[in-house]
């Protein structure tokens, strides 16, 4: 399916990887972009550039309101489903709210998408499917035992996408992000707190001993698989890991960090508090890199942007909008990764 003159709806279109796609789907010429989300971590900043735009329309509604969201699917072709709650911290203090947003109201996406014939739906799933990793890089059939509720809830999401899909033939796919960086991303992350640290010139914490590895991939690496993933009829009723398929130390990233910018006498701080204590998670993965194997042969997907020409960029971004993170106040609640 070709997307240039479409119809096209992103709920959490003003979250981080939400806005980029929507940069992105204006550039493939679609005719309509509805813009759904709720502002309740979605930023207006985010899309201010592209307020008034032709083609571009934004409605403030949340996914648990199954009446509007069948009124904004009206005559769409396409949805992009990236609405969630995120925050681990949040979710660990409050996941009855995460199970109703994540599970409740991507199956009201669906509802309301099969009521209205839509052609197709991407489904902004998580590598939080598969909790800690039995070997690696995890491929699609790795055990699915999430560390998190968030983890649950975004797999029964998905669960429900396949339903509908073997169900009532609704074209779905899942797509299990690893860990998304780049510009315009949420304060609360192992990248965004390093690089709070070091552009305040203070030292970065790493818990234990830094060899926790994990898969970074660019947003707009996942931007173009995941408007490549609606156009292919062939990845329907799959689920897929997209990732950069390399796993990437804390402690390597801590440095490359420091590097990029410029603070050559910033040194790593080392601590090992018990989880819960000190920003900590409980249940931390030990490791997270993904088998993105199906992606490239079903997707033709393949990493573009490289870790250290990411971070180059993401702190060169940043630096100039610190903002972001220091005017906030829920950036003092974020210290997790």
């Amino acid at each position: 399916m070709q997307l240039k003159n479409k119809n096209v709806i992103v709920t959490g279109g003003a979250g981080f990887i939400g806005s980029h796609l929507v940069d992105e789907l204006l550039m493939e010429n679609v005719r309509n972009i509805s813009i759904y989300d709720n502002f309740s971590s979605g930023f207006k900043g985010n899309i201010e550039h592209i307020q008034g735009k032709r083609g571009v329309s934004i409605v403030k509604g949340d996914i648990l309101d199954f009446k509007l969201l069948c009124e904004v699917m009206r005559d769409i072709d396409v949805v992009f489903h990236h609405a969630a709650i995120l925050e681990i911290p949040k979710i660990l203090e409050d996941p009855v709210t995460d199970l109703e947003v994540n599970a409740l109201g991507t199956l009201n996406v669906l509802r309301a998408a099969y009521q209205n014939g839509v052609k197709k739906i991407i489904y902004a799933s998580s590598a939080g499917c598969y909790g800690q990793s039995r070997y690696l890089p995890i491929d699609e059939s790795h055990p699915l035992r999430p560390q998190w509720p968030y983890g649950v809830s975004k797999l029964a999401g998905e669960k429900y996408c396949i339903m509908f899909h073997e169900l009532y033939g609704l074209p779905v796919v899942a797509l299990r992000y690893g860990i998304v960086y780049g510009p315009r991303e949420w304060f609360g992350r192992v990248m965004t707190i390093f690089t709070k640290k070091v552009l305040e010139n203070e030292n970065p914490i790493i818990f234990g001993d830094g060899n926790q590895s994990r898969d970074f991939v660019h947003v707009k690496d996942v931007v173009w698989v995941t408007i490549n993933s609606a156009k292919r009829e062939d990845a329907s009723g799959q689920a897929l890991n997209i990732g950069s398929g390399i796993g990437t130390k804390v402690i390597d990233l801590a440095n490359m960090i420091i590097r990029f910018s410029g603070q050559n006498s910033i040194e790593l701080k080392y601590e090992d508090p018990k989880p819960g204590e000190k920003g900590r998670k409980p249940g931390e993965l030990k490791h997270l890199v993904l088998d993105i194997k199906k992606a490239r042969n079903l997707l033709n997907f393949e990493p573009q942007i490289k870790l250290e020409r990411g971070i180059e960029e993401y702190i060169n971004w940043f630096s100039k909008r610190k903002e972001i993170w220091w005017e906030t106040k829920r950036a003092k609640k974020r210290f997790y990764y």
